[in-house]
């Protein structure tokens, strides 16, 4: 008869109920929870039906929030893609970790989650996008990644890297092969008696935006709502949002008959067939466009709100797909309740995104839809169903949340807080009052180098290397559309939150080097 360790410990136990210590140390295992980490990449608040404002359905991603918990204020460090994923790896604000800029490298041997988590016994996994510019290390038992397109992977028939080396190139879209390769890790796993943490990233709603086949002519009868400040002129703030290349564009794909798909390396990945079917959406498309430009119906704030359309439901297409895998991934866990119970579900994006608020389709400035980023947690039997917290948080705390949940101590180094003492009924009343954001990586898209403080109301923003500052009420001004720096009414709270921005830079110890020249090098950004 074949008896597992831990039956053998259960036995064991009614024989010697204390000094065994191998059998404690499986019984404490058990106890600690899974924990199931899904992002996505480029997500805005509003594009998940559970936050106010939203605009589509996302049905499978609102679950986490009517069981669990939804973070109304959380907010990344450094938004952009690397920096904030090197910060929920670390707790750590980026000049901390290392990682300024996409182009920054990776140093993977300095203290991480995973390791942590794999070194108290835990299985660590990644499925999907890591974008990072060293790749996976030991701090992963097994990682499966998208690999190509500078490291971003690709939608339509993608690679995977597994850590060991090997490649493999599947049929398919991205989106769904993560789930698939995430679900056949899980059912793989488990069954083992250490607990597990599993990465599952996804490439969506990232640009090229290529949503699958089946959503291709969802919302095409539909207007999306537009923002009020599509139209935004940009004149009562500084030049840097009017200079800043992030305009939302459309680019139609050229007919069937006109398309070389040799010089496109996304359509060169898809099969005949594929092409085939994508023609059969796009060319329509194609043939209007062409037909309201050459009848002059597309001009001036005409043509931004074509193309915020045709931006905009490709990328709703794209959560789409996201919230059915979403949900494949929670329909595993109901049919397996003693998993269930025991698992933390955790969803997030590595950033904000603007869909089309101030006429742009990006992120990196310091305003509300760039550095918001969604965060819901589930956590059966430990978070009240329904819950909301209106605390600041950042992605600095995830580490730290995810260690306490292990029952781990928080290394001093990490910079975050674990998010767990907001979930009791007397938060802690030491809890931050503002937040610290700083952005490094200027180039193609000519967004200045910025660092600021945000609290509760207020919002105070330094261009450093040209020393401009802009300051915002957000009670009043909720757009951002107006700055206040320099207005006599807000002369003593613009006093007060200068002071906080240097406390913060003191407290989590940005060197002052980093706003003087030569600035410290975020690397060339790359256009992706």
């Amino acid at each position: 008869m074949n008896i597992s360790f831990r039956q053998l410990c259960g036995l064991v136990f009614l024989l010697f109920p204390v000094g065994f210590g191998a059998c404690s140390e499986v019984s404490e295992q058990e106890d600690r929870p899974n924990i199931i980490f899904i992002m996505t990449d480029d997500q805005a608040v509003r594009t998940i039906s559970a936050y106010q404002g939203g605009i589509n359905q996302t049905p499978s991603i609102d679950r986490l929030a009517k069981e669990g918990v939804l973070f109304q204020n959380n907010f990344v460090a450094n938004s952009i893609c690397n920096p904030s994923r090197a910060s929920i790896l670390t707790g750590k604000h980026s000049h901390r970790n290392g990682v300024v800029g996409n182009a920054s490298p990776w140093n993977n041997d300095q203290t991480l989650l995973p390791r942590l988590l794999q070194q108290a016994g835990y299985t660590t996994a990644l499925v999907g996008k890591w974008h990072l510019n060293n790749p996976p290390g030991d701090e992963f038992d097994y990682s499966d990644r998208l690999t190509g397109a500078g490291k971003q992977g690709f939608y339509y028939n993608p690679e995977f890297e597994k850590g060991s080396g090997e490649k493999e190139t599947l049929q398919g879209h991205a989106t769904d092969l993560v789930t698939q390769k995430a679900l056949r890790w899980l059912s793989e796993h488990s069954g083992q008696q250490n607990p597990f943490m599993l990465f599952v990233q996804f490439k969506a709603p990232h640009v090229p935006r290529m949503p699958a086949f089946r959503f291709l002519d969802r919302y095409e009868n539909d207007t999306i709502p537009e923002p009020k400040t599509l139209l935004d002129d940009y004149r009562r703030r500084a030049s840097y949002a009017e200079q800043a290349n992030m305009r939302v564009h459309y680019n139609p794909v050229p007919l069937k008959e006109e398309h070389n798909p040799e010089e496109n390396i996304y359509y060169a990945r898809m099969s005949e067939d594929q092409r085939e079917q994508w023609h059969r959406f796009r060319d329509p498309e194609t043939q209007r466009y062409r037909a309201l430009k050459r009848e002059g119906l597309l001009e001036g704030d005409e043509h931004l709100k074509f193309a915020y359309q045709k931006f905009i439901k490709d990328y709703l297409r794209l959560i789409d797909g996201v919230d059915e895998n979403v949900g494949r991934l929670l329909d595993w866990l109901d049919t397996r309740p003693e998993i269930k119970k025991n698992t933390v579900v955790v969803y997030t994006s590595d950033q904000g995104f603007f869909t089309g608020q101030h006429g742009w389709a990006e992120k990196r400035f310091m305003y509300e839809e760039s550095i918001q980023m969604p965060l819901l947690i589930r956590w059966p039997g430990q978070i009240t169903p329904g819950s909301r917290v209106e605390a600041l948080t950042q992605n600095i705390d995830f580490a730290p949340t995810f260690l306490e949940m292990a029952d781990l101590d928080v290394p001093s180094e990490m910079q975050g807080r674990s998010l767990l003492p907001l979930l009791s009924e007397k938060p802690p009343a030491d809890w931050r009052q503002s937040i610290y954001y700083h952005y490094y990586d200027h180039g193609l898209h000519n967004v200045p180098r910025h660092d600021g403080v945000r609290t509760d109301r207020y919002k105070l923003i330094h261009f450093y290397t040209d020393d401009v500052w802009e300051f915002y009420d957000l009670s009043r001004d909720p757009h951002e559309v107006h700055n206040r720096y320099g207005d006599k009414a807000y002369e003593d709270r613009v006093k007060k939150m200068k002071a906080e921005l240097n406390r913060l830079r003191n407290f989590y110890g940005v060197p002052p080097d980093h706003f003087k020249p030569p600035y410290v090098k975020a690397g060339p950004e790359q256009e992706l």
